[in-house]
């Protein structure tokens, strides 16, 4: 990912928050069937290694586990908020005109080779854990254990796990940090005054004065 200095998420906590707030995450691998992505929901364990480990599942109907298996590497993406940036935003418009459209926007990438398994008690002890994970809060959050066990042990032969240890780890929050104070304000106010409640979150991460 292309990362300018100004927008880089260097913490690794911040990073670890973006992926926790991330509730779908896109598993890109490539390799003898060339390039694949998989939209799943992740869990992180961030005292698993430096950078932490990402625990998911994909149907063993779905090829992409062997190549998760053969070892390919693979790039998980965790999008934020984001919202377009429109050049009327900004003060200097007024001044210069020399304005183009842009985007906000918060990223991280995390980059690794995984280990995949098919042992029933451990999927279901990281399926139970997505649920709850998930669940909570509901008045009456359901919990694997409602289903029929015979139920359940047949809908975990049909999926694979896999544990990825980040390897390496990249993040970006583009917010006009490389605006004046002015545009910066003009932007956070924009966004903040837009009907679309997508812009509105954005607005509410930009630095303020």
């Amino acid at each position: 990912m292309y990362t300018p200095s100004a927008f880089a998420i260097d913490d690794l906590p911040a990073l670890h928050q973006q992926i926790l707030d991330t509730r779908l995450a896109i598993l890109v691998t490539h390799g003898e069937r060339g390039l694949q992505a998989s939209h799943l929901p992740l869990l992180l364990s961030p005292e698993q290694g430096p950078n932490g480990t990402l625990y998911g599942h994909l149907a063993r109907a779905n090829p992409q586990w062997q190549e998760l298996e053969a070892g390919a590497e693979a790039l998980v993406i965790f999008a934020g908020a984001d919202a377009y940036v429109s050049p009327s935003f900004y003060p200097s418009k007024t001044d210069h005109g020399k304005v183009v459209p842009t985007w906000n926007y918060v990223a991280v990438h995390a980059y690794g080779s995984a280990e995949v398994f098919s042992d029933a008690h451990r999927l279901r002890n990281l399926v139970s854990a997505l649920t709850d994970r998930h669940e909570h809060g509901r008045a009456k959050p359901w919990k694997v254990d409602d289903a029929p066990p015979d139920y359940i042990d047949g809908m975990l032969k049909a999926i694979v796990g896999f544990a990825l240890p980040i390897q390496r780890l990249e993040g970006k929050r583009k917010l006009s940090q490389n605006r004046s104070t002015a545009d910066i304000a003009g932007v956070r106010e924009g966004l903040t005054a837009s009907p679309d409640p997508r812009d509105q979150t954005l607005a509410h991460l930009m630095p303020k004065e």
